[in-house]
């Protein structure tokens, strides 16, 4: 929670608000969970209300539209994105523990759910907060070696520094393959699901943008730990990245990885 709360502005700035790399992903997941004018939806994990900001777009006057995170950084941000509008509302919860008077038509959760530390949990709590005609929608990251933008450089990294990822943290890829992520929600009692794949691509400049922001984006923790590593370690490392990422870089030098993306919907 406090590393989310430290990264979400970053977050923010330089993936959700523009639609690049996976965030390409937001229309498509929207279009495919099917919202209509009027309907009451729930954006769980919505981080700084990106996909909120599209729904609310969708439902119109006659729908209402909900934004619940569990980072009070990132609820302010939402709010401020998403200007005053009307029938909609942000609120600071736990997706594995909240509960309302009112059923959702839609629920939704974009890249959140390999998050969540009991995602059955969350997953149970989504399903008794839809109507028995509801419906949910679901994105997340595709399987390591699908989305090298992370997996070059953390791949590397850890021959480095084998500490490096804490114990505990969540894997991105945790339901990374579609029967994984078939199997989690079907164990949480929804039915008619179906999941797509998508790839999109994303361009992170050339070598020396991939490995400077790369460090300049991540978490505090993680960054005191590469600056650790002794000079040369470090050279050593950022030539390891730089062969694993020849493969996708264009004879001009820019950088075009493919990012893999699954969305899943479900019935209740």
């Amino acid at each position: 929670m406090i590393i989310w709360n430290e990264v979400a502005p970053r977050y923010h700035k330089r993936w959700a608000s523009v639609n690049e790399g996976p965030f390409q992903s937001t229309s498509k997941l929207i279009e495919l969970v099917d919202i209509n004018k009027g309907d009451f939806v729930l954006d769980v994990a919505c981080g700084t209300g990106v996909v909120t900001k599209e729904i609310r777009k969708r439902v119109g006057s006659l729908g209402y539209v909900v934004g619940a995170d569990t980072s009070s950084t990132a609820i302010k941000i939402a709010k401020k994105w998403n200007d005053k509008k009307s029938k909609l509302d942000f609120l600071n919860i736990d997706a594995e523990n909240f509960s309302f008077s009112k059923k959702f038509d839609i629920i939704t959760c974009q890249y959140a759910l390999f998050f969540f530390p009991n995602a059955n949990k969350a997953l149970k709590n989504m399903k008794n907060s839809l109507k028995k005609s509801g419906k949910i929608g679901i994105s997340v990251h595709g399987s390591r070696e699908k989305v090298p933008f992370f997996s070059n450089i953390l791949d590397s990294v850890i021959k480095f520094i084998p500490d490096y990822v804490p114990p505990g943290s969540p894997n991105l890829d945790r339901f990374g393959t579609k029967s994984a992520l078939k199997a989690e929600i079907s164990k949480a009692g929804f039915s008619k699901i179906s999941v797509k794949e998508f790839i999109f691509h994303y361009s992170p400049g050339k070598f020396e943008d991939y490995w400077k922001n790369y460090i300049k984006y991540i978490a505090k923790p993680l960054k005191e730990k590469l600056n650790e590593l002794e000079y040369s370690k470090r050279e050593e490392l950022k030539q390891v990245v730089k062969d694993k990422t020849s493969q996708y870089t264009k004879k001009n030098g820019e950088i075009l990885f493919p990012w893999q993306v699954l969305i899943l919907t479900a019935k209740y």
